[in-house]
């Protein structure tokens, strides 16, 4: 199968991955300048892209310098993927299937992952798209638990009309605090199997980790989305001063505006160390009400300002190898974009059995909230009074709203009670119940201890694998 294509955008081998609400143009941009040569859109639904203008033209925004583009889409209904994809091609260099969403409004909107198992459907759906358009239609997943089943499903799409695959290294049940490592061998397995180009994706925090897992997995390159959201200079191989890139990428939102809640999630990953610290507490409530981008170029200027003489070594940062409040060590300055490291499925499972048995909820080992007069609230409450705060003028109509029925068994909750709950609780309480004791409650859907158990039982998987040295 040709992949002249694939030659004509020159090979690209450090990809910048779909992200929801966070690879928009400017971010897009800002990664290329730090050396990205490849990057996705946003995923968009393919439904609301044919019926609704507004949201293609809010959504589907690029210019001259942002190519080579992959512009991914989502569904399950083949007519409809190849019309939205019909609407694109003349604005991008492929377009892709999103076959890789674990997320919970993924199986509610039956696309992503939960696709899966539905190869005839998918068949469909490549080979309708493929036909609509000029240009590649590609392919992201996630793999099986079994190597053998996902390298059947991958010679499915490509015998489908799939000429890209981006394989993500984990299974649908790895994601949230049971994220764990992703398997390069599976990747591996794929890539001897298929004959187009592919993109590995997963265990990717620095340029050490690209490189490592394109001489193990042969793969054509390599696809990040957490990393560079910590560290957009990730394929630069560098680790720059945090508001340096804050302050470069305001400037490209400055050209290409974004919704603020893009640019506020964007900042808060790049500061997420800086944030760990209670003295810039503060900033970090500006940042979160940030309205418009004087507030936002506000908070980059106060945290320069704080610790610019440390970098410069004018000040000795005495603080910067102590605990975090996460309990992880400092090895680089907080002020220098790193990545994120999540703590493992084991450590997590842990981490609530020494909660139960200390008899301390979930809720209470969380971060504590405190509204302006110091009363200690909710995360959910405070959430609110921060959305209010951004929108003073709105009035919430329904806050004094009566509930009817029964209510939350948990004496302290005044919740309603969940209809079809196991356990006679609301779906918080049932959540928090679920966690500490490893349950799982059908009725609300909440399926702890069967993820957390696919979870380890993919993890000793992942252990016997020979260990990956470079040569």
């Amino acid at each position: 199968m040709s992949d002249k294509w694939f030659e004509l955008i020159g090979r690209p081998r450090f990809v910048v991955a779909p992200m929801v609400d966070a690879s928009e143009l400017a971010w897009r941009l800002l990664c290329r300048r730090h050396g990205a040569t490849l990057c996705y859109t946003p995923m968009f639904h393919s439904n609301v892209f044919t019926k609704d203008p507004k949201y293609r033209k809010d959504n589907m925004v690029t210019c001259k310098e942002d190519r080579p583009l992959i512009v991914q889409f989502c569904g399950n209904n083949p007519e409809t993927m190849a019309a939205a994809a019909k609407l694109v091609e003349e604005h991008c260099d492929a377009i892709d299937v999103n076959l890789g969403c674990p997320q919970s409004i993924a199986k509610r909107g039956r696309y992503g992952s939960f696709l899966q198992d539905e190869w005839k459907l998918l068949q469909e759906i490549v080979g309708a798209m493929s036909k609509a358009v000029s240009v590649p239609i590609t392919c992201k997943v996630r793999i099986f638990e079994d190597i053998e089943r996902s390298v059947e499903y991958a010679l499915m799409l490509q015998n489908a009309g799939c000429k890209l695959l981006t394989v993500h290294g984990r299974t649908r049940e790895q994601k949230g605090p049971l994220t764990g490592i992703a398997s390069w061998k599976h990747i591996k397995a794929v890539r001897e199997a298929v004959s187009i180009p592919m993109f590995a994706n997963g265990n990717i925090q620095c340029l050490e980790d690209v490189y490592r897992c394109l001489d193990y997995t042969k793969v054509d390159g390599i696809m990040s989305a957490e990393g560079v959201l910590t560290n957009p200079a990730l394929f630069e191989g560098i680790n720059p001063v945090s508001w340096e890139m804050a302050e470069e990428y305001l400037d490209l939102v400055e050209q290409y505006p974004c919704p603020t809640s893009y640019i506020r999630g964007h900042l808060f990953k790049i500061f997420h160390k800086v944030f760990l610290f209670e003295e810039n507490n503060e900033d970090r409530q500006l940042l979160a009400t940030a309205q418009n981008l004087n507030d936002f170029k506000t908070v980059c200027s106060n945290l320069k300002d704080k610790y610019l003489p440390y970098h410069q070594g004018k000040i000795l940062f005495e603080d910067a190898q102590n605990i975090s409040r996460d309990g992880f060590n400092l090895i680089l300055p907080p002020w220098i974009c790193q990545p994120y490291v999540r703590m493992s499925p084991e450590e997590h499972t842990q981490k609530m059995e020494r909660l139960n048995n200390n008899e301390d909820s979930v809720a209470e080992a969380k971060r504590k909230f405190e509204d302006v007069d110091g009363n200690t609230i909710s995360r959910k409450k405070m959430k609110k009074l921060r959305k209010i705060m951004r929108r003073p003028g709105k009035q919430d109509m329904q806050q004094n709203a009566s509930r009817s029925g029964e209510i939350c068994i948990n004496e302290k909750c005044p919740n309603p009670l969940g209809g079809k709950c196991v356990y006679q609780l609301c779906k918080k309480c049932c959540k928090n119940k679920c966690y500490e004791e490893d349950l799982d409650c059908t009725g609300h859907r909440i399926l702890v201890h069967t993820r957390r158990e696919m979870a380890k039982k993919f993890s000793k998987q992942i252990e016997n694998e020979p260990e990956i040295v470079n040569t």
